[in-house]
């Protein structure tokens, strides 16, 4: 399990990067962090953070009680390398890994259980939302150009399931040819390796700015009981 944190939270504003923003009383890698190590198929967490926060964020994690992290090392220039950073931090390589943003706190135990047992299945998987927003493409000025058509379209979330010998491929080829890709997903389909596509979770939010960290605030809040006994809270179904 990677968790790449190395992120400076640019977008987010702040004196500190969102990663270690205080969310329900505990930073937000503590959340991340913390679903992983509860997952009964997780068995060593390995995190990525920025160099100058790399000493604090293990003291922090261990005082969590994240019981499977076995190291913080060192992020790398953009995301793709601290995730490299990440594989080269096992001794010895996991059979599958997950790869997992560090500002998506809020990941059920089924989650990451279905994106494992694809991973094992197929070589790949990711966890990803069907599109149900209407799409269009934009043309000059400003102007739609035409719609899109969404039949077929999936929003990529994290986790990222592989097994680790493709993954490691993936990463050496993309070195090699001196790409960059949008995520781990990208790198092994120039592989010609088909990822399998697992149902996320609409509550599996990417925190990028002040609103995203105030929606996941009040999706940590649990329900209360109404006056004749209903469940009050928010929610959004899955």
């Amino acid at each position: 399990m990677i968790i790449p944190a190395g992120g400076s939270g640019r977008r987010f504003g702040g004196a500190r990067p969102k990663q270690f923003v205080s969310l329900a009383g505990r930073p937000v890698l503590a959340h991340t962090v913390l679903a992983f190590d509860r997952a009964p198929s997780v068995g060593r967490i390995v995190v990525v953070a920025p160099a100058a926060h790399r000493s604090a964020a293990e003291r922090m994690l261990r005082a969590a009680g994240c019981r499977k992290l076995v190291a913080v090392v060192e992020g790398g220039k953009e995301r793709q390398d601290s995730v490299w950073n990440g594989l080269e931090a096992f001794e010895p390589h996991p059979r599958i890994v997950l790869v997992h943003d560090a500002v998506r706190p809020i990941v059920p135990e089924e989650t990451i259980e279905a994106v494992i047992r694809a991973a094992r299945r197929y070589g790949a998987a990711v966890a990803a939302l069907p599109v149900t927003d209407t799409l269009k493409r934009e043309g000059p000025r400003g102007f739609t150009a035409s719609t899109v058509d969404r039949s077929g379209l999936w929003a990529v979330q994290t986790p990222q399931g592989f097994r680790t010998r493709v993954l490691l491929l993936a990463h050496r080829a993309a070195q090699r040819d001196g790409v960059r890709g949008t995520d781990e997903t990208s790198l092994v389909e120039r592989l010609g390796v088909a990822v399998r596509l697992v149902p996320g979770d609409r509550r599996t939010l990417k925190i990028t700015t002040s609103a995203d960290l105030d929606l996941c605030a009040a999706l940590l809040i649990p329900p209360r009981r109404g006056r004749f006994g209903h469940r009050r809270g928010l929610r959004i179904p899955g």
